[in-house]
């Protein structure tokens, strides 16, 4: 069974097409990466995805549920990142775990277990009290994983999740996800227009204009133009973007 499938996926705002045709699938306990320009289709993507915008066309099955058909027990599979902080700025780092962990109706003790053990994944038990406010971007970041990872879902999803962070925390933020899928089997689909976020062996997906241009291993993918940087630019510039 796929974490995540994703068939004939077709989505329009009105007259004009953002997704056209799109499926692929993520492997437990892989990384894929969706890279694409601004544009591209992304966000309509996440937003299908995460259920934020209903399906039109094709279908989404996350570890064999539909969203169509069985969204709640598809939804409990997954865990998001958005590319915008939804955290509460005022809130400490423990109380915004517990807010999280009350909606998925968690009982207290297993939430303080599971924030515990989060906390502790995340390198972050000593700012547990500290408010969010108070956090650099990178560990912002990681508090929004831990938030992410309560529930304890099979499938990552990860928007842009670096957008705003130096070059650093963006490189940390990478390698800790990597770990993550790594250590714990975790599927993850991390979406991006940086060429320097994708490695040789993910399964890469590239979109634009609303297509999958291009999917399989990066490094197979890059390899007649010799570099990824080539094949991208060949696959994206020549046609004007959504």
């Amino acid at each position: 069974m796929n974490a995540l499938e994703v068939s004939a996926l077709g989505f329009a705002y009105g007259a004009r097409q953002a997704l056209q045709g799109v499926g692929f699938n993520v492997a437990p306990g892989s990384f894929a990466a969706l890279l694409g320009p601004n544009g591209a289709g992304k966000s309509t993507l996440i937003a299908l995805l995460t259920r934020l915008y209903d399906l039109q066309q094709g279908d989404i099955q996350v570890m064999g549920c539909s969203l169509r058909q069985q969204p709640r027990q598809a939804l409990r599979q997954l865990g998001v990142v958005f590319q915008q902080s939804t955290l509460d700025l005022d809130l400490s780092v423990e109380q915004n775990l517990r807010y999280h962990a009350a909606l998925h109706g968690m009982a207290k003790p297993v939430a303080s277990a599971r924030i515990d053990e989060e906390l502790a994944r995340q390198q972050l038990n000593e700012r547990r009290h500290d408010k969010v406010r108070d956090l650099n971007g990178g560990h912002r970041r990681r508090v929004e994983i831990a938030r992410a990872l309560l529930h304890q879902p099979r499938l990552l999803l990860l928007d842009e999740a670096s957008v705003g962070l130096d070059p650093a925390s963006r490189l940390a933020l990478n390698r800790h996800v990597r770990q993550l899928c790594r250590d714990h089997g975790l599927a993850v689909l991390w979406t991006t227009h940086l060429l320097d976020e994708v490695q040789a062996s993910d399964e890469l997906l590239i979109l634009n204009r609303g297509r999958l241009v291009a999917q399989g291993l990066a490094s197979q993918i890059g390899a007649d133009d010799a570099s990824l940087a080539a094949t991208f630019e060949r696959l994206t510039a020549s046609e004007a973007r959504v």
